[in-house]
C-alpha cells in the first residue's frame, strides 16, 4: 500500500513539472522582452534595432537626402517591425512605377526661372518635358513677397498630367557676399564667405539657420551652396576668377574651409533647406570661370588630394547633395572633363568618400567651358557617369538636355536603369522632403 502511495505520488510530481516546464516556455520570452517566435531585431533581415543611429552618410543621417549604391541601386532600407506606414523606399518605388520615361527624365533635371516668375521657355519645360525641379536664375531686390509669388507660380505647374503630382525641389544661389541671387525685404544681407569664414562656428551655423528661415519661408527648399573650394593663399585669391575674386571662399586651409562651411550646411538643415556643397574636386586652384572660358583646367589636384578634404568631412557630416565641377581635372582622369568623368563621379565621389545623395552638376547649359559639347549629350553624360540631376540654367536649351536623355534611355536599356537609378534617388529625397503625393 505504501509503495502504491509512492508511486502516485511520483506521477503526480513528474505531471507538476511538465506542466511547470510548458508555462516557462510560454513566458520566459515574453519575461525577456521578445515576442514569441520572433527572431530578435539583429537577426531579422532589413530591420534596425530599436534605438540604433545610422551611420553618417546613410539614409537615415541628419540631412542626407538620398540612399543610392555607387551604382545608383536603392540601399536597403530599415524600419521597426511594428510599422505598418510604408517605406520611403516603397512610396518612391510606388510613384517611379506609375510614370512614363518622359515623367522620369523629369525628375532628374532642373530647369532656370526667372526670379520674377516662369517664362513662356520655363512653363513649356514644366508643363510638356515634365521637368521637376527649377532653379531661380537672376538678381531680384523685390523680396519676399516677390519671390514668393514667383515659386507659387511654379508650385502651380504641379500636376498629375505633368509630374504625378510629385512636388519641386526649387533652388537658388544664396552663399552672400556678391553671390547672393534673392535680396530685398525679408531677406537678411548674407555676408561673403571669407567673412563667414572669421565667424564662431556656432554663430555661423545660427546666422546661417535665420537664413535659411528666410529661403523656407518663400518655398525655396535647396540652397546651392556652401562653396568648399579652398584656395591656396590670401596672395593667389585675385587671380582665382571664380572663387578667391569673389571671396567666395572660407578661408585657405582646408580646416578653414571644412568647419565654416559645414556649419552653414548645419544651419541650413536646421530649417529644411538642403544645402548642396560645391564644385567637386574644387575649383580653387584655377585661374580661370568655368561659366565663362573654356579649356578651365586644375593640374595639380589629385583623387587623394588634401584639398578634397572639406568635401569629404562635409559628406561625414551628412550634406544631401554635392554639385561636379566642369572643369577638367586631368591627374584624376586624363579622358574627361569632371563633369562627365566616371571616375570623378563614381570613383572619388560615390566610391572613396562614400556619398549617397543626389550629385548635382554645375549648369551644363550657358557654361563656356562645355561649348565644345551638344546639349543633347551633356545631361545623358553626366547621368551616364553616375551623376543625379542635371542643372540646366537656361530654359531654352533645357528641351535640348531633356530629349538627349530621353532618346538614349530609349535606345540603350542599361542606360533607361541608370535613369530609373537616378528618379529613384530623387524620388526619395522628395519623399523625406514631404513632396510626394499621400
Amino acid at each position: 500500500m505504501a509503495q502504491r502511495n509512492v508511486k502516485v505520488w511520483a506521477a503526480i510530481a513528474v505531471g507538476i513539472l511538465a506542466v511547470l516546464a510548458a508555462v516557462a516556455a510560454l513566458t520566459l520570452p515574453w519575461l525577456l522582452g521578445q515576442p514569441i517566435g520572433r527572431p530578435t531585431p539583429s537577426d531579422s533581415p532589413g530591420e534596425t534595432p530599436p534605438g540604433t543611429t545610422p551611420s553618417p552618410g546613410s539614409s537615415g543621417s541628419p540631412g542626407a537626402e538620398a540612399s543610392t549604391t555607387p551604382s545608383g541601386e536603392s540601399s536597403p532600407s530599415s524600419a521597426p517591425a511594428t510599422t505598418s506606414a510604408p517605406l520611403p523606399e516603397d512610396r518612391a518605388a510606388a510613384v517611379l512605377a506609375s510614370m512614363t520615361l518622359e515623367q522620369r527624365v523629369g525628375q532628374v533635371v532642373m530647369v532656370s526661372s526667372p526670379t520674377a516668375g516662369p517664362d513662356g521657355a520655363a512653363l513649356t519645360a514644366l508643363r510638356q518635358l515634365h521637368i521637376g525641379n527649377v532653379f531661380l536664375k537672376g538678381r531680384t531686390d523685390a523680396g519676399a513677397p516677390g519671390v514668393s509669388a514667383a515659386v507659387a507660380a511654379l508650385k502651380g505647374q504641379v500636376t498629375p498630367d505633368a509630374t504625378r503630382g510629385v512636388g519641386q525641389f526649387i533652388a537658388t544661389d544664396q552663399e552672400g557676399g556678391q553671390v547672393q541671387i534673392l535680396r530685398g525685404p525679408g531677406f537678411s544681407a548674407i555676408p561673403s564667405a571669407l567673412d563667414q569664414g572669421g565667424m564662431d562656428l556656432g554663430a555661423l551655423r545660427s546666422a546661417a539657420a535665420g537664413w535659411g528661415r528666410q529661403l523656407a519661408a518663400v518655398g525655396v527648399n535647396v540652397n546651392l551652396a556652401p562653396v568648399l573650394d579652398t584656395v591656396p593663399s590670401a596672395a593667389f585669391a585675385p587671380q582665382n576668377i571664380p572663387i578667391g575674386h569673389y571671396q567666395r571662399n572660407y578661408g585657405f586651409t582646408p580646416e578653414s574651409v571644412s568647419s565654416h562651411g559645414i556649419a552653414f550646411a548645419q544651419g541650413m538643415a536646421d530649417t529644411g533647406v538642403a544645402a548642396a556643397s560645391k564644385h567637386f574636386p574644387g575649383l580653387g586652384r584655377v585661374t580661370a570661370n568655368t561659366d565663362t572660358s573654356t579649356d578651365v583646367t586644375d593640374a595639380a589636384t589629385g583623387r587623394h588630394d588634401a584639398y578634397v578634404a572639406p568635401f569629404a568631412d562635409a559628406i561625414r557630416a551628412g550634406v544631401p547633395w554635392v554639385m561636379v565641377s566642369n572643369a577638367f581635372y586631368p591627374a584624376i582622369d586624363p579622358d574627361h572633363y569632371a563633369v562627365f568623368s566616371p571616375t570623378v563621379i563614381g570613383g572619388m565621389l560615390r566610391g572613396d568618400l562614400g556619398f549617397r545623395g543626389i550629385v548635382v552638376s554645375d549648369d551644363v547649359c550657358d557654361a563656356g567651358q562645355l561649348a565644345g559639347f551638344a546639349p543633347e549629350h551633356r545631361g545623358a553624360d553626366f547621368l551616364a557617369a553616375g551623376g543625379t540631376m542635371v542643372l540646366c540654367t537656361n530654359q531654352q536649351l533645357a528641351p535640348r538636355v531633356w530629349s538627349g536623355i530621353a532618346d538614349r534611355a530609349k535606345a540603350d536599356p542599361a542606360f533607361a536603369k541608370l535613369v530609373d537609378a537616378a528618379a529613384l534617388a530623387v524620388l526619395e529625397a522628395k519623399d523625406r522632403a514631404g513632396l510626394l503625393p499621400r
